[in-house]
This record gives structure tokens, C-alpha cells and sequence, in this order.
């Protein structure tokens, strides 16, 4: 076993623009305030950097508000990546805009391409083992059966899952610790989607910490979930908390914010 889902020597990410304020949300609980976001951006970005990873830091995109969100437009594997084709049609135009920067890293380019099928990165969670997609109302089946037609030759299982009933996307509620480790959160872990791993459960009360990412050596988590955090302290992890208020209220996390890859690893 690697650890290539979880090792990288390489980030893309993008500065939320002024636009922001018009981001989608499911439900409104605030505006986002921009310059506070762009100071937990630049921390996260930092955080991402320390590893020695080389973190690519797009500009803003003003015609898109949820830019921001890169993690959406792609899924970058060791031998390619692919462009994802974003189920909420505002948000179509951030693929076709990512394309181009992942060109200049990889030699090979696929892309979603049906015009029946929307999937994006944030339902994706790649493990060492497998390829979980989760169906959601921003990822639907055909998108996840172009997605396995496309990374059957690269020898990629893909297993589709459920998102909950009220949940934006997969990884809303679950996330990569390591090889085997998955935090998550309880609704979603009763599924049984996660039978075979080691399962660490958010605390009650604080499912919102369920998406972090696993970055070399350290799991960046979003700040104020303090019972979840000494879970992932108690388990051996080395944790970095990031101010996420502003993403929250777009309905963002830790993982939303970045491409993590290793091209031709």
C-alpha cells in the first residue's frame, strides 16, 4: 500500500473575488465578509506551502462567485487529471477555466463531456483503494459513469455511494486521514459506505468538521470543532486549524478550497 492519496507535491487554488457575496448557499446564514476570507485563504494557503508543496495561487474570478471552490472543476490523479462538469449550470464556466493551468502540469487531459452528466470533485473522495463517488443533487449517474469510463485504463475501481438527504456533497460529511482512516460523520458512517475502514466519528454537535483534507503530514481542519480536533490529536494526527466562517456560509470547507496532486507520480 502508498500513500499517494494523501501525499502531494502539488496545489492549485484560487483568491475568492469580491463576487463572493453572490455565492450559491443552501441556506443564506450571512453574507461572507471578503476581507476575512481572504486572511483565512492566505492562512490556508500558508498551511499548504509549509508542507513543501508547490501551491499554484490563481487570481480571482469575478464572473464566477464560487471560483473559489477549485475542488469542484477537476479530479487530479498521479496520471491525469479530469475536468468535471459542475451540476449547478452558474458554475459551468469554472471548469473550462481550470483547464488550461492543468494542461501546463500534466502531459493527459480528459474532461466530463456528456451533456446529461454533472459531477463534481467535492462528491469524489479517492482513497488508496478506490474511488468513492457519492450521488448528490450536484452529481448524478451519468457523470459518474462517464467518470469510471474514464479512469477504468489508469486501473481505478469506482464505487458509487449515497450523499445523505440535505447534504451538499459527499465530503461535506467525511474525509481522508490516511491509508485506511476516514473521519466522518456518523449519518453518513451508518450507511456502511466506509465498512473495511477505520472510521473516526466527528463529535456530536460538530459534523460541520467533517471536511478536512489530509496534506502530507499535517490534517487541516476548520477552526471551532474542539472535541473534534483532540479526537484527531488523540489519534496521532498533527492538525492545523483554519478560520472557516466565511466558506461555511457558501457552504465550503477545507477540501473546496484546493486541487492537491502529484502529476506523474
Amino acid at each position: 500500500m502508498t500513500d499517494r492519496s494523501f501525499r502531494f507535491t502539488h496545489a492549485i487554488s484560487r483568491r475568492p473575488s469580491a463576487s463572493i457575496t453572490d455565492g450559491l448557499r443552501a441556506v443564506d446564514v450571512g453574507t461572507p465578509d471578503l476581507s476575512l476570507f481572504e486572511r483565512h485563504h492566505a492562512d490556508y494557503v500558508a498551511a499548504l506551502r509549509e508542507t513543501g508543496a508547490e501551491v499554484v495561487l490563481l487570481d480571482p474570478l469575478e464572473a464566477y462567485p464560487d471560483a473559489v471552490f477549485v475542488e469542484d472543476t477537476a479530479l487530479c490523479l498521479p496520471e491525469g487529471a479530469i475536468i468535471m462538469r459542475p451540476g449547478a449550470p452558474s458554475r459551468l464556466g469554472e471548469a473550462a477555466e481550470m483547464a488550461p493551468h492543468l494542461r501546463q502540469l500534466y502531459r493527459e487531459v480528459r474532461e466530463i463531456s456528456g451533456a446529461d452528466a454533472y459531477i463534481e470533485g467535492g462528491d469524489i473522495l479517492t482513497t488508496e483503494r478506490e474511488i468513492l463517488v457519492g450521488r448528490s443533487a450536484r452529481t448524478n449517474a451519468a457523470g459518474i459513469a462517464e467518470l469510471q469510463s474514464l479512469v477504468a485504463d489508469w486501473g481505478y475501481q469506482l464505487r458509487e455511494v449515497i450523499t445523505p438527504e440535505g447534504v451538499l456533497h459527499f465530503k461535506t460529511d467525511c474525509s481522508l486521514l490516511d491509508g485506511q482512516t476516514v473521519l466522518a460523520t456518523e449519518r453518513l458512517a451508518a450507511s456502511g459506505c466506509f465498512d473495511g475502514y477505520a472510521v473516526i466519528h466527528t463529535a456530536p454537535g460538530e459534523e460541520a468538521a467533517a471536511n478536512t483534507i489530509r496534506f502530507n503530514d499535517l490534517v487541516l481542519m476548520p477552526a471551532g470543532f474542539p472535541q473534534t480536533r483532540d479526537r484527531l490529536v488523540q489519534a496521532g494526527y498533527a492538525v492545523r486549524e483554519i478560520g472557516n466562517s466565511e466558506a461555511a456560509k457558501l457552504d465550503g470547507g477545507m477540501s473546496c478550497l484546493s486541487l492537491r496532486f502529484s502529476p506523474g507520480a
